[in-house]
């Protein structure tokens, strides 16, 4: 495994990091194809046996059942130093508006609810989930501050936002002399490139870590044509993302392919190698042990500017979808 800066930050972390919306409790959330705790465990234990030391969890992932599968497992496996832990919050509720709730302290309660179910004092990076057009940008950026200033977060991300709304909020915190965002989160890979257009110049510019989610577009740039898997066909969050671009998509699914028999490789490592070209550690959701392992080689494997040229020669624009589909 290979290690790296995050950002302008100190926190050295793996290359490829391990997502953990796949873990957690699958009556309490939106997935139904997610993992019980001793599975979870496990997969958790080859991560770390395999170098990989960065995890990425979310309160919003199967009510907050991730975070707690996470924060057991690592309790028992790792020291707590060795480990980088990620997680995210999600906008004020209507409910919380209505109350008057401030965005500091929805942070505030957020971040203690997390805390809570990883059993930890503190996070190395705590995201922003998704943009809260509801909520002022001066709150958002204050209430991070308080828990980077109480020593409950040692830096901060962002996840699902433009390159516009990053680039305000760390200007803000400048300004201010609050903390900046050190990373962004946001939906890149081989199939939806549309973060090259302004996110990846910008991060680049301003030595901010992108860490991707969606690396391997929901399996798909792990399978062939026909192969399938219980989230492909259960997961309609992702097939709402991927299925309208189907046809296009397919001709780089099969590059992909062509590729790996001719390195005699997996797809998944061809496909997380060229993105590890791209970005500082692609966030690898895992549901069985051999997904880690391929993760894992890609980080060994150089693909030379020729076979990145293949791969990237039939892509065209997208549309976009999910969370960012949404906003504004």
């Amino acid at each position: 495994m290979e290690y790296t800066a995050l950002g302008r930050s100190e926190l050295k972390v793996s290359r490829i990091c391990m997502g953990c919306m796949g873990f957690g409790d699958p009556e309490k959330g939106q997935h139904r194809w997610t993992l019980g705790p001793e599975e979870s465990r496990e997969i958790i234990r080859q991560g770390l046996e395999l170098g990989v030391n960065f995890f990425d969890t979310a309160i919003a992932y199967q009510g907050g059942t991730s975070e707690q599968y996470l924060g057991r497992a690592l309790k028992d496996l790792a020291r707590r130093e060795d480990v980088v832990v990620a997680t995210k919050f999600l906008p004020r509720t209507p409910e919380e508006i209505a109350a008057g709730v401030t965005g500091q302290e929805h942070i505030q309660k957020s971040l203690d609810q997390s805390l809570q179910n990883l059993g930890m004092d503190y996070v190395d990076l705590y995201i922003y989930h998704m943009w809260d057009y509801h909520t002022p940008l001066e709150e958002i950026m204050e209430g991070l501050h308080g828990v980077v200033k109480a020593g409950k977060a040692r830096y901060i991300g962002i996840s699902n936002c433009f390159a516009w709304q990053l680039c305000k909020a760390n200007a803000l915190a400048e300004k201010e002399g609050f903390p900046q965002f050190v990373s962004v989160q946001g939906h890149y890979n081989l199939i939806f490139r549309e973060e090259e257009r302004e996110m990846a110049p910008f991060c680049r510019e301003e030595n901010i870590a992108m860490t991707p989610y969606s690396a391997l577009a929901g399996g798909r740039l792990s399978k062939r044509p026909g192969e399938t898997s219980q989230r492909l066909e259960q997961d309609l969050y992702a097939k709402g993302k991927y299925d309208a671009a189907a046809q296009q998509d397919g001709e780089v699914i099969r590059r992909v392919a062509e590729l790996a028999d001719r390195r005699g490789v997996s797809m998944t490592e061809i496909s997380l190698a060229w993105l590890l070209t791209k970005v500082t550690a692609p966030v690898v959701g895992a549901t069985k042990p051999h997904h880690m392992e391929g993760a894992a080689r890609a980080v060994e494997l150089s693909l030379t500017p020729e076979e990145c040229a293949y791969l990237e020669e039939l892509y065209t624009p997208h549309k976009l979808v999910g969370v960012m589909g949404g906003n504004r």
